[in-house]
């Protein structure tokens, strides 16, 4: 049986936030601390997270949907299209769960989605839905 916060995943990659709402940034960090992650960075919109990105190898990037100028689904569609970017893990998170929207996301290659407000067993699910288990020890 696992421990409670105990993730197939390693928590020493860098993980990338990404919304223009500090709050947000704040409580996705929070989150993410708790499940055990180390190494967290943050950008205010998809401009500067595509910066960021190009500098920097992250494991993992948490987007918001609804940013200026440039919006999550545009930077997803930009990681998507970047030979070095496209395989980076993409979880988009987003306020409103229309099903255009999800579609729109599914079909740019978006990881995983997560409808605000959540909490961090939902974060947790959907960041251990992005990693395959690895092959467990015989």
């Amino acid at each position: 049986m696992r421990a409670k916060c105990v993730m197939a995943i390693d928590l020493s990659m860098p993980v990338l936030i990404v919304d223009d709402y500090n709050t947000m940034v704040r409580i996705i960090r929070n989150l993410l601390k708790q499940l055990g992650f180390e190494h967290i960075d943050d950008a205010n919109d998809g401009t500067e997270a595509l910066a960021k990105m190009q500098q920097r190898k992250y494991g993992l990037v948490i987007s918001d949907w609804n940013m200026e100028p440039m919006t999550g689904y545009d930077l997803l569609q930009q990681v998507r299209s970047d030979p070095g970017l496209f395989k980076t893990p993409f979880i988009m998170v987003t306020a409103e769960s229309k099903t255009e929207n999800v579609i729109a996301a599914r079909k740019a290659g978006v990881s995983n989605y997560i409808v605000k407000p959540f909490n961090a067993q939902t974060l947790k699910s959907k960041i251990e839905s992005v990693f395959p288990d690895p092959e467990p020890a015989a």
